[in-house]
């Protein structure tokens, strides 16, 4: 492959029952059947692999009434990932859905934004409603690997390699980053919870949890600024996504979609 051009995989590892109402700032007058999907994503060049994300686990998924249907690191070895040897993990923001399965990469470097960090272990978590969707134990791995020399700090926008870069929205938490990736179909946007569903960026209304409505509004058009064409944002919960772009292989149709 091409340096710096990168293949691009969503992969499910679970799901929960929700009606449109819950997946809207606003709410919704059309109320119905919404269900979330829960992602992990990879993207991979030559012998280069990098992981966005690391999921929940099983018992998480029972703390939180989740429905847990393939462990991510199962999924990462169907597209020939060994988790045990990844050397970096993006972790777009520190919400339990995106942060946790803390023994899965043992040789792994992670990196957040600056104001990721500094948001979740700061004042704003003494209010309930802030800490509602961190898990304390999530947040202390986290320090853990930071005096583990295995943290990885980024400010803002970021090339980490050819083709693969960090962009900083928040919004829907303070430091909440966005992947940019360069693939055969051209930029892909791996927007994580920059945007929860399609609906939720084409309607221009945030999803209900949220640190910054506006800056989630502003992250929206970020995610269409640097992709391709809005078919290249790929959201953070959309079961659309499994729909849209075709499956790995056949086999694993409904579990991990390539995205370029």
């Amino acid at each position: 492959m091409d340096q710096g051009l990168w293949q691009a995989y969503a992969i499910r590892y679970a799901w929960h029952h929700r009606t449109a109402r819950e997946n809207f700032l606003t709410g919704d007058v059309h109320d119905g059947p919404m269900p979330i999907d829960y992602f992990i994503w990879a993207v991979i060049s030559g012998e280069r692999a990098f992981v966005i994300d690391t999921g929940f686990d099983e018992a998480m998924a029972r703390k939180r009434g989740r429905n847990f249907v393939h462990c991510p690191g199962e999924g990462l070895r169907k597209i020939g990932i060994d988790p045990a040897a990844v050397q970096d993990v993006l972790i777009t923001h520190m919400h339990y859905d995106h942060c946790g399965n803390h023994d899965l990469f043992p040789a792994a470097r992670y990196h957040v934004q600056d104001r990721e960090m500094r948001f979740s272990t700061g004042r704003y978590m003494t209010h309930p409603h802030m800490r509602f969707p961190f898990d304390e134990e999530d947040v202390i791995a986290m320090v853990r690997r930071l005096y583990r020399g295995r943290l990885v700090f980024h400010d803002g926008d970021e090339e980490i390699a050819p083709g693969l870069s960090l962009h900083r929205v928040g919004g829907h938490s303070m430091g909440l980053q966005m992947v940019r990736v360069r693939t055969r179909s051209g930029y892909v946007v791996l927007a994580s919870d920059a945007t929860h569903f399609y609906a939720n960026i084409e309607r221009g209304i945030p999803y209900p949890i949220v640190f910054n409505a506006g800056d989630v509004l502003a992250g929206y058009k970020r995610a269409y600024e640097l992709a391709e064409s809005p078919d290249h944002v790929i959201p953070g919960h959309d079961p659309l996504v499994l729909e849209r772009y075709p499956p790995a292989c056949p086999d694993l149709i409904g579990w991990i979609a390539r995205l370029d």
